[in-house]
């Protein structure tokens, strides 16, 4: 029996599963895509799901609940290759006039460098990621 290939999930996607109550028919979409693979988010998520919270002043019973969540998922670090992966895409985005060659950009950027790097499914709703050479992306079906 072959183990199901792990898949980077977005913030946003991330942000839908650890959130469930605050839109259960989402989440529930996004559980059932990601199925029993392994889910893989990058480094620059749980940075952002961090900044979220303090933004919104979160409490300490959800900023712990949040950080039970994070801990449950694998969190890829950047190494060289990630860091190097990163500058290419920037580069290759920049030359052909796509959106995550911005400044703006930067932390998707860094999500999809993760997939691109690990050749893993990206799971996400954003339309930035869409034409991407080399980058698949796992969407959601239309409501």
């Amino acid at each position: 029996m072959t183990a199901a290939r792990p898949v980077v999930v977005d913030t946003m996607a991330v942000s839908a599963l650890v959130n469930e109550q605050r839109d259960p028919d989402t989440a529930r979409s996004y559980r059932q895509m990601v199925a029993d693979r392994p889910v893989l988010v990058s480094f620059v998520t749980v940075a952002e799901m961090r900044y979220g919270a303090l933004k919104a002043g979160w409490g300490e019973l959800r900023t712990r609940g949040l950080e039970r969540s994070l801990s449950q998922l694998v969190v890829v670090q950047p190494d060289d290759e990630l860091i190097r992966a990163c500058a290419s895409l920037r580069a290759g985005c920049e030359r052909a006039g796509h959106p995550l060659g911005q400044k703006v950009h930067e932390a998707d950027r860094w999500i999809a460098a993760t997939a691109l790097r690990l050749d893993l499914h990206l799971v996400s709703n954003d339309a930035v990621f869409d034409r991407v050479d080399g980058l698949d992306v796992l969407k959601l079906p239309p409501a």
